[in-house]
């Protein structure tokens, strides 16, 4: 077949099904921003970077955004159609930033797949779940609706899109979840393992190493949606129990979900203003955005994992830290139940509860008894269920070459789903 995948940030969620397609024999090639310079395991074309559009109501704003990169989107692949007679049997793009939103006018013969995320929901989710930082208004909620018109429409247009976990999946209507197939994208847990000889060494020089008593927390921002606000407010205590303990925070200073701070102009920047001298900062270890490497190190090494978030978009972050053994100390929200289990295989609290996270930190720093047990169920959940190679990647490359035109020898050879 011939397979293109549409990500503006490629290879983005498809790191490892485009080159397995590519190795199975498929033509697979990428449709991507101009601007992305991420290395690509397969052949690139890219369509032009979309000027922000100028709209004076908010309220449609976002679809404004997602159409005028939808029609760039489409306007390369037509190039890619008539000028390259380019036509793809099969395209899967991810549906939230609108770049497949028009790809069926230029290919309308193609099956056309998304990866559907998530959908935004006023009510249960995210929206109002966090009061201090974000009310559940009138004005909230439509917005929120607003903001799903681009995602409806994606997966309308589709033939069928991939989800990665089953909350993810609830997010969305019941009348389109019959179009949506879960398979989670995958953790390469050969990469991912414990290792007890793990170290990393600070910007101060300090070096860490398994058995010392570090915390780690990891986000690609550092802002409320993933909880920041409140694992900083437990750490005063944590520290003041602990001497010895050591926390690492990996992630940068911008925001991935919600808005800044009004304040101040970050949410870093404000938690060290509101904390103050209560936080000891010669043992905070702020590192901003990490290189693979030292990040997997971290999780490797850390005595403690701290992850929390909103109902919402489960991180990588969380399902790399059990494969690599950590002892996971999570929030007891939707997302997270989907993999943690408390005392089978980490932790559990209430987000807002900060007691009791402040409790489960020291807990585990100071050596809880049921840590090796935790870590290594940790570790056995990713393997049974969300493992790249034995789990995840058979079952994509089965789901997409179920689409593959009738007759195909992609179809007929299409490996089984476990």
């Amino acid at each position: 077949m011939k397979i293109l995948f549409v990500h503006q940030n490629f290879p983005g969620q498809f790191p490892h099904i485009a080159p397995a397609l590519a190795a199975r024999g498929h033509d697979v090639m990428a449709l991507t921003d101009q601007e992305n310079r991420r290395p690509s395991p397969v052949r690139v074309a890219r369509y032009a970077t979309p000027p922000r559009p100028t709209v004076s109501h908010p309220l449609g704003r976002t679809y404004a955004e997602m159409a005028e990169r939808g029609w760039l989107a489409a306007r390369g692949a037509r190039a890619l159609r008539d000028r390259h007679g380019y036509a793809p049997d099969v395209i899967l793009g991810h549906s939230g930033w609108g770049e497949t939103l028009f790809l069926r006018e230029i290919w309308p013969d193609a099956k056309l797949l998304v990866y559907a995320e998530l959908m935004y929901r006023t009510r249960g989710h995210d929206v109002g779940f966090d009061p201090e930082i974000n009310p559940a208004t009138d004005e909230s909620r439509v917005s929120t609706i607003a903001r799903s018109a681009h995602l409806v429409q994606a997966l309308v247009q589709a033939d069928a899109g991939i989800v990665p976990t089953r909350y993810q999946l609830d997010s969305f209507p019941p009348e389109l979840r019959g179009k949506l197939t879960t398979i989670h994208d995958g953790i390469d847990t050969d990469k991912l393992r414990p290792n007890p000889a793990a170290t990393l060494t600070l910007p101060n020089g300090r070096v860490l190493r398994a058995g010392n008593e570090v915390v780690s927390y990891v986000s690609r921002s550092l802002e409320p949606y993933r909880g920041f606000h409140v694992f900083m407010r437990a750490l005063p205590r944590v520290l003041a129990e602990r001497p010895e303990a050591q926390v690492v925070l990996v992630g940068g200073d911008g925001v991935s979900y919600g808005a800044k701070p009004k304040e101040a102009e970050s949410w870093k920047a404000k938690m060290l203003a509101e904390l103050g001298d209560a936080l000891p900062l010669d043992r905070v270890h702020f590192l901003g955005r990490v290189a693979y490497a030292d990040y997997l190190s971290l999780l490797q090494l850390a005595r403690v994992h701290c992850y929390m978030t909103y109902p919402f978009v489960l991180s990588w972050s969380l399902t790399e830290a059990m494969a690599a053994g950590a002892l996971v100390v999570a929030s007891d929200t939707a997302p997270v139940r989907e993999l943690v289990r408390d005392g089978e295989n980490g932790r559990l609290v209430p987000f807002f509860d900060r007691p009791a996270l402040e409790a489960a930190l020291i807990r585990a720093l100071a050596g809880d008894p049921d840590a090796d047990r935790l870590r290594q169920a940790a570790r056995e959940t990713i393997l049974a269920g969300y493992d790249l190679k034995s789990h995840s990647l058979p079952r994509q490359i089965a789901w997409i070459e179920s689409f593959a035109p009738a007759g195909s020898p992609a179809r007929a050879e299409a490996v089984p789903q476990p």
